[in-house]
C-alpha cells in the first residue's frame, strides 16, 4: 500500500456562511505580506506615489492657470455689456430687470494715470450685490459707504501715493480713501471703487443677471455666458492629465507584473502551506490580488498627500503668475479621485496574472520551494505588426487632415498613439525570442542570461514593454521637437538672450499702431528714453533697429516665413563682431538660420507699405549708408519683387526669434530704393538682466509709450530634446533596476547550482550584466523603432510641419545616446551591483 503524498484535487470551495471570516484572514495575510516584503515592492510603490502626486499637481496647475470660468460673471449665468450712458442705458437695464428679475449693474469709466500710459477704472459697484461678490474682495479697511468715499486697488494706491485715511483729489473730486480692494478673479484689474451712481459718464456698463435657460442670442447681441466665452475643447487640462496618468499607470502595471510574480515566488512555500490546510485556488488568488490592491491603495494615498502638499506650497507662486486668487483646495477633485482609482485598478490587474499562475502550482512543488518550470509559449509578431500598421495609418490620417496641417484629426492622433502601446507590448516577447536565438553562440554566462529572458517572458516581456514605451515617448518628443525647432522658416525658440532687451517704437512691428505713424521728433524723444534705460542698466549705447518696406515671403508648402527683416547697418554688424569684409557684395539677405540659403521658393517683395513717401534727407535716423551719405528714397508706385534673393548665412548674428537674426544689406536697400524707418532699439548688457531691472525698464518705457520685450520662458531645442532623452533613459534604468533583480531572483536556483559547480562572482556579474544589457538594448531598439514609425506616419502627409523632409532634423546625438548609452549603462550597472551572493539565496523562508 503506497503511503506517498497525493495531490489534493483542485476544487473551488462551495459558498458558505464562514466565507467572510476566511476572507478577513486572507486579507490580514496579504497585509502582512506587504509589510514583510515592502522592499521588493518599493519601486512599484514609489512609481505610483510619483505618478499620482505629479498628476494632482499638474492637473491643479493646468486647471487653475487660466482665469476662473466665472471670471467677469461673478455668481451670474449671463452678462450684458452696454456702452454709453443716459436714458437708453437705463432703459436697457430696466427691461432686463423686468424680464429676468434681480440684476447687478457695474459701471466703469476708464481714466489715465497722469504722466504715464497706464489706465485704471473708476468703478461703481455694490459690494453686496446679488451677483458681483466673487469679483470683489476687501484686502484692508472697508468698502465705501457714501459719495465722498473710495476704495482703491494696491496698484492705484501706489500710482497716486494713497493710503487709508487720506484724501484723493482726482478728476476734480475729493474722496477719502477707506479701503484697499482687489478683483480676486483678475489681480491685474486696477480700479477705484465708488458707490453706485457716482460714475457719470461710464465707458462701459456690465449688467449681471440669470436668464434661466434663455439663449444669449435671443436676449441681445452683447449678451454672453461663461459657456459661450470658454471655447469648448475636448482636450482640456483635466483630459490631458488623465491621459498622461493612464499611460503612466500602464507602465507601472507592466513593471508591477514582474514584481508581484517574484513576490509570490518568494512566498511560494507559505502559499503551499496555506493550500495544504484547505485554502482553495480562489483563496490563493485573493491573497495575491489583495496584496496588489494594498500596494495601489497605499501608493495612491501617499501620492495624493504628496501632491496636495506640493500644491499648497506652489499655490502662492501660481497666484502671482496666473494673476488671480486661487483657493487652497481648488483642486480638480474628479481628476484626483480618478487618479486614485486608476492606481488601484492598475495594481489589481498587474497582480491578477501572477495570482492565476501561482494558484496552479501543485502543493508539493510549492512546499518544496521549487517553482513550476515556465510554460513554453510561442508568441507571433503578427498581432504587434497589425497594431503598428493601424497606428501608422491613423497617425498618417491625422497628419494629412485640415490641408496637411495636422490640426484636424485629433481623435485619430490620440487613437494612433494609443495603438502604438499594444503594438510594443505584443512585439516585446517576440523580440526576446529573437535575442535568445542571436545569442546562441555567445559565452556561457551571456547565453544563460538571454535564455532566461526568453524562458521567463511573463516577467521580462512586461519589463521590456515598459522600457520600450518609456523610450518611445522620449524618442517621439525628441524627434518632433527637433523637426519643429529645425523649421528655419517659422523660427521657434527663445526670443532674445537673457542679457538683451528689445524696446519698440510706437508704430513698429512690436508696438501699437501701424508703420511710420510717429514723427521724427517723437522718435528722437523715444531714443532719448531708450538711452536713459540703457544707462540705468550699465549697457553701451543702444543699437537702433531699422526695418524697410520689404518683406521676405515663401511660396512653397508648409509653414510660411516668420520674423522681421531688419537692416544690416554698420552699427548692427559691429555689435555682433561682423566685419564688412565677411559680407558678400552680392548678398541681399544675411541670416544666422542654418540652411536658409538652400531653401527654394523665397522671394523679396516691396512697395510703399509705410504710407506717405519719405523724401531724400528727410527720413528718420538710420537713413544713412556706411559712408554717411543720405539714402535716396524713391516712392513706390507699383509692387516690386525679387525671386531667389541672394542669401548669405552668418552665424555671428543673434539667434533669438525676435532678435535681428535675418537682415537685409544696405547694398540691397540702395539698389532697390527701399524705404527705411526705425522700428526699435536693442539693449545688450554684460550680465543677464534681473527681474527687477526688466520691471524698471518696462516702467520707464511705458511712461514714454514704448514697448519692452525681454527673454521669454520658452526652452531651446536642445533643452527639450536633452530632457526628453534623460527622461527616457532614467525611466528605463528604473525599470531595469527592478526587472533585473526580479528575473535573477527567480533563477536563483540555477545560480546556486552554478555556484556549487565553481562559478565565481565574475559569472554572477556577467549574468546580471547580460540580463540588464539585453533588456536595455532591446528596449532602446524597439522603443526607437516604434517612435520612428509613429513620427513618420504623422509627418508623411503633414505639409505644415515639413512632411518627411522634417526628419532631416533628427537629433542623431541623442538617439545614439539612447541606442548605445542605455545598454552600456545597463551593463555597467548590472556588473557593479551583482557582485556578492545574496544572503537569502541558500534557503527559502516559510511562515
Amino acid at each position: 500500500m503506497s503511503t506517498g503524498l497525493v495531490e489534493r484535487p483542485v476544487v473551488e470551495a462551495p459558498p458558505s456562511r464562514s466565507g467572510m471570516p476566511a476572507r478577513r484572514a486572507l486579507l490580514r495575510w496579504a497585509w502582512r505580506l506587504f509589510r514583510r516584503e515592502w522592499r521588493q515592492q518599493l519601486l512599484v510603490l514609489g512609481l505610483i506615489v510619483l505618478a499620482v502626486g505629479a498628476t494632482v499637481v499638474a492637473a491643479a496647475v493646468a486647471t487653475n492657470t487660466p482665469p476662473p470660468a466665472n471670471a467677469g460673471f461673478g455668481k451670474a449665468q449671463d452678462a450684458a455689456t452696454v456702452s454709453g450712458s443716459g436714458p437708453r442705458v437705463a432703459d436697457q437695464i430696466s427691461r432686463l430687470e423686468h424680464r429676468f428679475g434681480a440684476v447687478d449693474v457695474i459701471a466703469n469709466e476708464t481714466r489715465s494715470v497722469p504722466g504715464t500710459v497706464r489706465t485704471f477704472q473708476l468703478r461703481a459697484q455694490d459690494p453686496h450685490g446679488p451677483y458681483g461678490g466673487p469679483m470683489l474682495s476687501l484686502v484692508s479697511g472697508r468698502y465705501p459707504a457714501d459719495a465722498n468715499e473710495v476704495a482703491v486697488t494696491a496698484g492705484v494706491a501706489s500710482d497716486f501715493g494713497l493710503r487709508i485715511g487720506g484724501v484723493w483729489q482726482e478728476g476734480g473730486t475729493a474722496r477719502r480713501v477707506v479701503g484697499i480692494v482687489q478683483n480676486p478673479q483678475s489681480l491685474l484689474d486696477e480700479f477705484a471703487l465708488v458707490v453706485p451712481g457716482q460714475v457719470a459718464s461710464p465707458t462701459q456698463v456690465v449688467v449681471l443677471f440669470d436668464a434661466h435657460g434663455v439663449t444669449p442670442a435671443s436676449i441681445g447681441p452683447n449678451v454672453s455666458t461663461p459657456a459661450s466665452v470658454a471655447a469648448g475643447n475636448a482636450l482640456n487640462p483635466e483630459t490631458i492629465s488623465l491621459a498622461g496618468l493612464t499611460v503612466g499607470m500602464l507602465l507601472i502595471a507592466l513593471v508591477a507584473v514582474g514584481g508581484f510574480t517574484v513576490l509570490a515566488q518568494r512566498r511560494l512555500r507559505s502559499i503551499g502551506m496555506l493550500a495544504s490546510i484547505g485554502a482553495t485556488d480562489r483563496h490563493i488568488r485573493t491573497v495575491v490580488m489583495a496584496n496588489g490592491v494594498i500596494v495601489g491603495v497605499v501608493g495612491a494615498i501617499l501620492g495624493t498627500a504628496l501632491g496636495v502638499a506640493a500644491w499648497l506650497a506652489y499655490r502662492p507662486h501660481l497666484e502671482q503668475s496666473a494673476h488671480h486668487v486661487i483657493g487652497a483646495l481648488s483642486l480638480p477633485w474628479l481628476v484626483v479621485i480618478l487618479a486614485v482609482v486608476l492606481a488601484v485598478v492598475a495594481t489589481f490587474f498587474a497582480a491578477s496574472r501572477p495570482a492565476r499562475s501561482i494558484a496552479k502550482v501543485p502543493i508539493v512543488a510549492a512546499l518544496s520551494g521549487r517553482p513550476a518550470p515556465p510554460r513554453r509559449i510561442r508568441r507571433s509578431a503578427v498581432p504587434g505588426i497589425v497594431f503598428l500598421v493601424i497606428a501608422f495609418l491613423l497617425l498618417g490620417y491625422s497628419g494629412s487632415t485640415n490641408h496637411g496641417s495636422g490640426n484636424g484629426g485629433m481623435p485619430e492622433l490620440v487613437l494612433g498613439l494609443v495603438a502604438l502601446i499594444p503594438a510594443v507590448i505584443l512585439l516585446a516577447p517576440f523580440c526576446l525570442s529573437v535575442l535568445a536565438r542571436i545569442g546562441r553562440r555567445s559565452p556561457v554566462a551571456v547565453r544563460l542570461a538571454l535564455r532566461d529572458l526568453a524562458r521567463y517572458r511573463a516577467r521580462s516581456g512586461s519589463a521590456l514593454a515598459a522600457i520600450s514605451i518609456g523610450v518611445m515617448i522620449a524618442v517621439i518628443i525628441a524627434i518632433v521637437a527637433a523637426a519643429r525647432y529645425g523649421d528655419i522658416l517659422d523660427y521657434a525658440g527663445p526670443n532674445v538672450a537673457s542679457n538683451q532687451l528689445l524696446v519698440y517704437a510706437p508704430g513698429s512691428p512690436g508696438g501699437p499702431g501701424g508703420p511710420n505713424t510717429v514723427s521724427p521728433g517723437a522718435l528722437a524723444s523715444a531714443a532719448k528714453t531708450v538711452r536713459q534705460i540703457g544707462r540705468s542698466l550699465g549697457a553701451p549705447d543702444p543699437l537702433e533697429l531699422d526695418i524697410t518696406n520689404a518683406n521676405l515671403d515663401y511660396t512653397g508648402r508648409g509653414r510660411q516665413w516668420n520674423g522681421a527683416i531688419f537692416v544690416a547697418t554698420p552699427q548692427l554688424l559691429r555689435m555682433f563682431g561682423i566685419h564688412a569684409s565677411q559680407v558678400s557684395p552680392q548678398a541681399t539677405i544675411l541670416s544666422m538660420r542654418p540652411g536658409l540659403s538652400g531653401v527654394s521658393g523665397l522671394q523679396l517683395t516691396w512697395c510703399n507699405a509705410f504710407g506717405a513717401p519719405v523724401s531724400t534727407g528727410g527720413g528718420p535716423a538710420g537713413g544713412n549708408d556706411s559712408g554717411g551719405n543720405k539714402i535716396s528714397y524713391v516712392p513706390c508706385t507699383s509692387s516690386g519683387q525679387m525671386n531667389h534673393p541672394v542669401l548669405q548665412e552668418i552665424g555671428a548674428l543673434p539667434s533669438g526669434t525676435s532678435a535681428p537674426n535675418t537682415v537685409i544689406t544696405e547694398h540691397a536697400v540702395r539698389s532697390l530704393h527701399l524705404q527705411v524707418t526705425a522700428a526699435g532699439w536693442l539693449i545688450q548688457t554684460a550680465q543677464p538682466l534681473t527681474a527687477a531691472q526688466v520691471h524698471d525698464a518696462d516702467a520707464t518705457a511705458s511712461s514714454a509709450g514704448l514697448t519692452v520685450e525681454s527673454k521669454n520662458d520658452q526652452p531651446t531645442s536642445s533643452e527639450v530634446i536633452n530632457w526628453a532623452t534623460a527622461f527616457g533613459i532614467a525611466l528605463a534604468l528604473c525599470i531595469l533596476a527592478m526587472s533585473v533583480g526580479l528575473i535573477r531572483s527567480e533563477t536563483a536556483s540555477d545560480l546556486r547550482t552554478l555556484t556549487a559547480t565553481g562559478a565565481s562572482s565574475r559569472t554572477r556579474r556577467s549574468l546580471a550584466a547580460a540580463t540588464a544589457g539585453g533588456l536595455g538594448l532591446l528596449g532602446a531598439v524597439l522603443g526607437t523603432f516604434a517612435g520612428y514609425i509613429g513620427v513618420i506616419g504623422w509627418l508623411r502627409g503633414n505639409s505644415l510641419n515639413g512632411g518627411i523632409s522634417a526628419l532631416g532634423h533628427v537629433p542623431v546625438t541623442n538617439l545614439v545616446v539612447v541606442l548605445g548609452g542605455l545598454p552600456l549603462i545597463a551593463v555597467a550597472a548590472g556588473w557593479v551591483l551583482a557582485g556578492r551572493e545574496p544572503g537569502g539565496m541558500a534557503h527559502q523562508p516559510i511562515e
